[in-house]
């Protein structure tokens, strides 16, 4: 007996579980997004909103949801499009059937987002149509397509973002450079000076010079209601310590600080070799002069270097010594709650664990005239002093050893580390025992006394940076009593900060100055 097949057709639909012969309007969206601001892009935009509003109510079975857009955004992912996002949660609640799109370009250009959207609406029945290449995503044909578009996108993507990279390395090679000026505090578009905004940048500078800390330095802007560069009340040391460490400042401009790794993502990482730098000298107007900044520089590596801690609460915190128990004095608010409130400064250790150093407090005002004073004895003095600090400088600044013992290290690690590299490729290249190939690694390692090395380097790098650092302050101080016609007679804080490394209080009458370059004042 031959076979009898007969057919029984579908009653519900796969993907919405609803009769086949049920007739209700599809809920229809469209989406629409250019990924620039240009005008003829935003043309193209307005045009894409008003062509699929009539697109999908010309359709009588169509209902018409809206339209989603997202205006001047790019499309290599889809976490910061929040047209795009909106439009998938509210097809996957059930409020979109049906979504109309320009291209596979337009909706997105990853691969992988575009075939993870697709199949997540797929599984609750959501289908889109790509009009530009006529693909239904619910069609047998429709992921494969999707799959060779998408990846083409991709590509256009990648290709364009590398002619950008080139573009932009090829600016930083010819030393022209742009900011984000609406975050820079002090320029403008083009590296045009903001004259109101430079004053507080030239403010930061004078108040860390005078002593204060990062975090002091905060606070005194925000008592001056100074507003960051993002127009915050509330300033950050992160902020303050990046004014006073960024080369821009002083009219150059070090370029390509940092690249981005992944053209989809746009993750950018902070450049540490990987790719070149430039460094532009006098790339534009500087706010503050070089030597200001060179100070500032290696006032930082003085107050900061090698991890050590600097309180700078005020421009005489950390200066001022006890000569009975050698503790530091500390800032005492006396009579806080009335009119005859006034700041001294004591011993720390006065009435701490039983101690009771006998030296005296001292006011401001006491510390600021006994600085005159000191100040006068160093102008009776001064080419005397003139002469033995430009000896010093010279003495200080001097770091010929350091340099040719760093650069023979350096010479000896780079062929270890020769070695390294030759041992690693054979061991790439040629099946090796692995407990040979350590033992044979460690050996040349240990042979070469390669941890050693590389510590003494950095030690030899950071003693390098500290006379630099040192040399500056002599040299400033060199400058300041060369210009010195005659002995201030008011108090200058910059100059305190400056030229004053401790001042030993023994009594009111007997007090020592340290000044840079181990000058020592006897005030009594």
């Amino acid at each position: 007996m031959a076979k009898r097949i007969t057919a029984i057709p579908a009653t519900l639909n796969p993907f919405t579980s609803t009769p086949i012969a049920h007739q209700v309007k599809r809920k229809v969206a469209g989406y629409a997004r250019v990924s620039t601001d240009m005008e003829e892009q935003l043309t193209s935009y307005e045009n894409q909103v008003d062509y699929y509003t009539r697109y999908i109510q010309g359709h009588p079975d169509w209902e018409f949801v809206g339209i989603y857009t997202d205006e001047g955004i790019t499309a290599t992912n889809t976490k910061h499009r929040e047209g795009f996002n909106r439009m998938i949660d509210d097809a996957l609640a059930g409020r979109i059937g049906l979504i109309i799109t320009k291209s596979v370009s337009r909706f997105a250009r990853n691969t992988v987002d575009t075939l993870t959207t697709v199949r997540k609406l797929k599984e609750k029945g959501v289908e889109i149509f790509f009009e530009k290449e006529n693909i239904w995503t619910l069609d047998s044909k429709g992921e494969l397509l999707i799959t060779i578009m998408s990846s083409l996108a991709q590509e256009e993507s990648r290709s364009i973002s590398e002619n950008t990279t080139w573009g932009k390395r090829k600016t930083f090679a010819d030393g022209k450079s742009s900011i984000a000026f609406t975050r820079f505090l002090g320029y403008d578009k083009d590296f045009q000076i903001n004259e109101e905004e430079a004053k507080t940048v030239r403010l930061i500078y004078k108040l860390f010079l005078t002593g204060l800390s990062y975090y002091a330095i905060t606070k005194e802007l925000q008592r001056q209601h100074l507003p960051t560069p993002t127009g915050a009340k509330n300033w950050r040391i992160s902020t303050v310590k990046s004014i006073l460490t960024n080369e821009k400042y002083k009219g150059d401009a070090l370029l390509q600080k940092g690249y981005t790794v992944d053209f989809l993502q746009k993750k950018r990482k902070r450049n540490e070799g990987e790719i070149p730098q430039y460094y532009v000298e006098g790339h534009h107007e500087p706010i503050i002069q070089p030597e200001t900044f060179d100070r500032v520089q290696a006032e930082i590596q003085l107050r900061y270097g090698n991890g050590k801690k600097f309180s700078g609460v005020s421009i005489f915190a950390n200066k001022i010594k006890c000569g009975e128990c050698g503790g530091w004095y500390g800032a005492k608010v006396w009579h806080s709650n009335d009119k005859y409130k006034k700041v001294v400064y004591q011993c720390n250790h006065k009435y701490k664990d039983g101690c009771k150093c006998g030296t005296p407090h001292v006011s401001e005002k006491e510390i600021e005239d006994l600085f005159l004073a000191a100040l006068d004895k160093l102008c009776d003095a001064k080419e005397k002093m003139i002469e033995n600090l430009e000896i010093l400088h010279h003495t200080v600044i001097s770091t010929t050893g350091f340099e040719k013992e760093r650069e023979a290290l350096l010479n000896e690690v780079s062929e270890l580390e020769k070695s390294l590299r030759s041992i690693i490729s054979r061991n790439a290249r040629i099946a090796t025992n692995q407990a040979d190939y350590e033992a044979e690694y460690n050996r040349i390692l240990e042979a070469g006394d390669y941890k050693r090395k590389i510590a003494r380097i950095e030690e030899l790098t950071e003693e390098m940076s500290m006379a630099q650092s040192r040399g500056e302050r002599i040299a400033f101080f060199i400058e300041q009593l060369e210009n010195m016609k005659e002995c201030p007679n008011a108090f200058d804080a910059d100059l305190w900060g400056g030229i004053v490394e401790s001042m030993t209080v023994f009594s009111k009458d007997n007090v020592v100055f340290n000044f840079v370059g181990n000058i020592e004042v006897a005030i009594g």
